[in-house]
Formats: structure tokens, C-alpha cells, sequence
């Protein structure tokens, strides 16, 4: 007995099911992370079998009080960390950091925008921006007296996630942008 021969996806399909993952994101059914995973799987499906499973178990209900949105991140003599699941509504974060240390981890944020912006600025301070790996990341801004360092790991970006576009203005201070793999808890 022979199985039938598959035919790969064609482009219009891999298109729908990249949409279904990216609203899906945007309602907080899948974390940025989860979404880089999958819609990467959407893009390399081979039968129409893989593309299923690429967007299999997507329920239809967000998940409830499971983020805050987020628009600005101020920080003044302080440490503030913005880590987990978080949603971002809008396509621009505005930050201020003065005296302070902050970290934005970006691998469990809600969002179904194409382009992420985050811009503000950074005196006297720390900036960490953690990034799953595959995304675009583009680094913009005036560094006076500063570190501005830019770690992405050496990965094809992923078709379908958004470009995040730092611009940070920094006085005496340490910028910095990472990619890292998101750690699954353990079961």
C-alpha cells in the first residue's frame, strides 16, 4: 500500500496560517516567543500536515488576566524589570531611565504589531532588552560617555515577526540588546 504523495503548502496558505498566528499573538494567545516558534514552522512546512500542526491548539478565548499593558517604562533611582507575559498594544514603548536599571524581556510580550519601536532615554543608567532569537533588531540613537552593545545570536530571522527598532538616547550609561532563547518552565 502506497501513501498518496503530498503537495507543499502553497504560498496563500502559509500566508493565512502566519495571519491566524499573528492575531493569536495579538490576543494574548501566544507569547512573541511562541509566535517566532510557530510562524517559523509555518514558513518551513513541508506538507500540509506540518502547517497544522504549526497552528494546532490555538484556542479562541485570550488568556484572562495574564497581562498588563504597557506603554511607557520610567525608571528614577531605581531598578525596574519588565519581565513574563506583558502585552504591548500600542507599536511604540516610550522609556525613561535616570539613575536607574532597567530591563525590558521581550520574549513573552502580546502584540500583533509589525514593527516594535522602543525609544526614550537612558542617563546615568542601565538598559537591557532581551529579544527572542530570529528577530530583527535595529539600534538607534546618540551615545555620549556610554556602551551601546548589540548581541543577536547568529540565526536566520524568522519570517512573519516584527522588527523591533530601538532608539535610545544614552549620557554615562550602558545600552544593551540580546537575543536568548526562551527557557520552557519545568513540567
Amino acid at each position: 500500500m502506497t501513501t498518496p504523495m503530498q503537495v507543499p503548502p502553497s504560498e496563500p496558505e502559509r500566508e493565512r496560517a502566519a495571519e491566524l498566528l499573528q492575531r493569536a499573538c495579538g490576543d494574548g494567545r501566544l507569547t512573541l516567543e511562541q509566535f517566532s516558534v510557530r510562524v517559523g514552522a509555518v514558513w518551513a512546512a513541508q506538507t500540509s500536515t506540518e502547517l497544522a500542526e504549526a497552528t494546532a491548539g490555538l484556542s479562541q478565548t485570550p488568556i484572562v488576566g495574564s497581562a498588563r499593558t504597557v506603554d511607557k517604562v520610567i525608571t528614577v533611582f531605581s531598578e525596574n524589570k519588565r519581565r513574563g507575559r506583558w502585552r504591548l498594544r500600542e507599536p511604540r514603548l516610550t522609556l525613561f531611565t535616570l539613575f536607574g536599571s532597567a530591563t525590558l524581556d521581550l520574549r513573552e510580550v502580546l502584540t500583533d504589531q509589525d514593527v516594535i519601536e522602543i525609544a526614550g532615554s537612558c542617563t546615568f543608567g542601565e538598559l537591557k532588552i532581551i529579544v527572542p532569537e530570529g528577530v530583527e533588531v535595529d539600534v538607534t540613537g546618540t551615545v555620549v560617555f556610554s556602551s551601546r552593545n548589540l548581541n543577536l545570536a547568529a540565526v536566520p530571522r524568522l519570517p512573519g515577526t516584527p522588527e523591533i527598532r530601538v532608539h535610545v538616547t544614552s549620557w554615562f550609561s550602558n545600552v544593551e540588546v540580546v537575543s536568548k532563547p526562551y527557557a520552557l518552565p519545568p513540567a
